[in-house]
């Protein structure tokens, strides 16, 4: 008996359910030829992104789904967003304008001392190979033949440095960039709160 009811009564609730809401939405669109098309069934899925209107059984206007943005309105709004999130991170970051210029001082301060320590180690590899190449030369001069480790010691000084002199402009750029960035980081900030 009980088995029966639920049979029952899942057969008209499946009945039911098509016919009450094919009954009461209707759909309105435009097709690919300018026309108006009113379909019970439905938008079909190339023209969703057009927009479309749901209307109730009296005709009357439910629902309307506006039209996809375009390609562009959507990069329009990814920078709004990215634009939101950034001034909310700089606003964390700073109560003042003067607070960018002391993040950008220490800054600057640290990039210059890495740059000097990268300096330092530049010239002091040019030294050691002064210093080897120097005792090649006095083996040469004294009729004796330069042994490879001392050639191969000049050609990793050599590699070393042209990594170093890699790094320093790395940090160089770095230094720049990062002045770029608290110049703006300081105008907008300025902008935001003077709002």
């Amino acid at each position: 008996m009980l088995k029966r009811d639920a049979m029952h009564w899942t057969l008209t609730l499946a009945l039911c359910l098509p016919l009450g809401v094919s009954a009461a939405e209707l759909y309105r669109y435009i097709n690919d030829k300018g026309v108006v098309v009113l379909d019970r069934t439905g938008v079909p899925p190339e023209f969703i992104g057009n927009g479309y209107e749901v209307l109730n059984d009296q005709g009357r206007v439910v629902q309307v789904i506006p039209p996809a943005p375009s390609l562009e309105e959507r990069q329009r709004l990814q920078a709004e967003k990215a634009r939101a999130s950034s001034d909310k991170q700089l606003l964390r970051l700073y109560s003042s304008v003067e607070d960018v210029d002391r993040a950008r001082e220490r800054k600057m301060v640290e990039l210059k001392g890495v740059i000097s320590v990268a300096q330092g180690n530049l010239q002091s590899l040019r030294t050691q190979q002064g210093n080897l190449q120097s005792q090649a030369a006095g083996l040469e001069r004294g009729g004796r033949e330069v042994p490879e480790h001392l050639l191969a010691q000049i050609e990793n000084l050599k590699a070393e440095q042209v990594g170093l002199q890699k790094d320093i402009q790395r940090y160089q750029d770095a230094r720049k960039q990062a002045e770029a960035g608290f110049v703006a980081d300081r105008a907008r900030l300025q902008q935001l709160l003077n709002r």
